[in-house]
């Protein structure tokens, strides 16, 4: 497999890439959606759109990232002795984390029992953004930097904080 290692990485890469799309797309479809609730015809094409880029998109892009990290690891063992590995790590056990609550809110909008506006959905979207900048940070650097990681996140937290108590 070593000899493949780089191919492996392109394909990481690019499976990274997808899923970015999808954590990045379906929050503001979230918005959309619970913007437009009067809009019966309009929140049944969301509600498609919603579970097609989550099932068919999403989760092929989660396991494909999967796979290559671990095929990666297991042909360079020596990345888990790094500190900004292991914070990539973390950070990436967050972005799975937010994979997952992503179709608990799919779930619940096909319901039509949200009980969350489009200004949480706003601020629910700024979550990967940060932790993708953490993870771009760590792995191009291959350091640990723990005062960018805390300015960022209390950027990023301040970001929420305005979008959650702006007036509509």
């Amino acid at each position: 497999m070593e000899e493949f290692y780089l191919e492996i990485v392109a394909f990481h890469i690019v499976s990274v890439l997808s899923l970015m799309a999808v954590l990045f797309y379906m929050p503001r479809l979230f918005v959309y959606h619970v913007e437009n609730i009067d809009k019966r015809d309009f929140v049944e094409v969301i509600k498609i759109q919603e579970e097609k880029i989550y099932r068919v998109i999403g989760v092929p892009a989660l396991i494909a990232t999967i796979v290559s990290g671990v095929t990666l690891i297991s042909i360079n063992p020596t990345l888990l002795s790094q500190s900004w590995f292991i914070a990539k790590l973390s950070m990436l056990i967050l972005l799975i984390i937010y994979f997952f609550s992503m179709e608990h809110y799919r779930k619940i909008l096909k319901r039509d029992g949200c009980k969350r506006g489009g200004q949480f959905f706003r601020a629910y979207n700024e979550i990967p953004t940060l932790l993708s900048i953490l993870i771009v940070v760590f792995v191009v650097t291959k350091q640990l930097h723990p005062y960018f990681s805390i300015i960022i996140t209390l950027l990023f937290g301040f970001i929420i904080y305005k979008i959650l108590t702006k007036r509509v």
